[in-house]
């Protein structure tokens, strides 16, 4: 909301500081407000004003220096937004993420922490990294924009940072609908979100791009089966005993509207992986999946970008296609933190029989989950090797 207000990354955090460390200082005494954000909220807001006019005043004191002049232009000009330069104040903030002075992943991955309130523990997960290296890099991240101006990038600048931005909606949306630690199955105001950003961001564009329309279709597959992935207590449905019913329809329609254009379109990473989502989407039942056709996709998939997790949603669709055996095969070689990777093979090996070794599998998974419905999911199907 500062940054919305002010526009200035650096003022918005050193405010925000000053503000915890008066209410450290005077709330042992005075008590707790009634209202602690608000409390806070109000300190962090005057302190950044009190900045700027300290900074309106050594400008005008100093005339002869061109950026003391620009400093009084941009207090005037951050003190009034004037809320016709975008269509959405938060992506604003994301393309301010997106500067080019970060790189690709640190952009993405500060996005996730400052704009959405993702925790570094998930954000480190989502890029297969270290919680610690991930803070670290985080922090670097930070101090790199500090003092970068809260405007909107056009022309040619606005083009180069979609692609940053698209990447951050997609790992927001894998967030939201996989969460990698916490109580939750998925956080559906997280995943709606990622899902507004890309709406936003397509609608502002003067071009239209077709990945970002993948993606899009891509979301709202996945998004619209987030009703029948949890029970009413909050247990995870995997997808063959889903309530196929209580899929939304109308977001799987939008979807495949957005699709029907780029048929025929050259593979992309986005559009094949929609087209995967689709399968599911437009199958009556689990038996008439046409694993075949996504065993293809996953392929061409492959070709554009080999990584873990590609290839352990391609072992999956092999293992449907072909038999257990054959997605044991297909993942001899994958390596993937995390408990997604034996807990796949610990579902395949229970199929072939092979119960003391799915059991080993479970207990590496359950033992390296953080996501306490999918904990609880893996000691049920280890309960039921007894």
């Amino acid at each position: 909301m500062l940054v919305a207000r002010f526009r200035r990354l650096d003022l918005a955090e050193d405010g925000l500081a000053d503000a915890f460390e008066a209410a450290a200082r005077t709330w042992p005494d005075a008590g707790v407000p009634g209202n602690p954000g608000g409390w806070l909220l109000t300190a962090a807001r005057r302190r950044v004003l009190d900045r700027l006019r300290s900074e309106e005043v050594l400008a005008r004191s100093m005339p002869r220096l061109a950026v003391d002049a620009e400093l009084t232009e941009e207090a005037q000009r951050v003190m009034a937004d004037p809320g016709d330069e975008l269509l959405d104040e938060r992506l604003r903030l994301v393309l301010l993420c997106a500067h080019p002075r970060l790189s690709r992943e640190a952009a993405a991955a500060l996005t996730l922490r400052l704009v959405l309130g993702i925790s570094t523990d998930d954000i480190a997960r989502l890029f297969l990294q270290t919680t610690p290296t991930m803070a670290a890099r985080l922090t670097r991240a930070r101090r790199k924009l500090a003092g970068e101006r809260f405007v909107v990038p056009t022309g040619a600048d606005l083009v180069d940072r979609v692609g940053v931005v698209a990447q951050v909606a997609y790992l927001a949306f894998t967030a939201g609908y996989a969460p990698g630690s916490g109580p939750d199955v998925v956080r559906t105001e997280l995943a709606g979100e990622a899902i507004r950003l890309v709406r936003v961001l397509r609608t502002l564009l003067p071009y239209d791009d077709s990945e970002l329309t993948a993606l899009q279709a891509l979301m709202l597959l996945q998004h619209s089966r987030r009703d029948a992935r949890v029970t009413d207590d909050g247990a995870l449905v995997l997808l063959p005993d889903q309530d196929r019913s209580r899929w939304h329809g109308d977001e799987i329609g939008e979807a495949l509207d957005l699709l029907r254009p780029l048929t025929g379109a050259p593979p992309a990473p986005y559009l094949l992986q929609a087209l995967i989502a689709a399968e599911h989407a437009i199958a009556a039942t689990p038996s008439d999946t046409a694993w075949e056709r996504i065993v293809e996709r996953y392929d061409e998939l492959l070709a554009l970008r080999e990584t873990p997790v590609v290839r352990l949603g391609r072992a999956i669709a092999v293992a449907e296609a072909e038999g257990p055996e054959a997605g044991l095969t297909a993942l001899a070689g994958v390596a993937l933190p995390g408990h997604r990777l034996p807990a796949v093979r610990a579902e395949l090996l229970l199929r072939l029989g092979d119960h003391a070794r799915a059991r080993a599998a479970y207990d590496t998974a359950i033992t390296l989950c953080a996501n306490d419905a999918e904990r609880a999911h893996l000691v049920r199907r280890r309960a039921e090797l007894a």
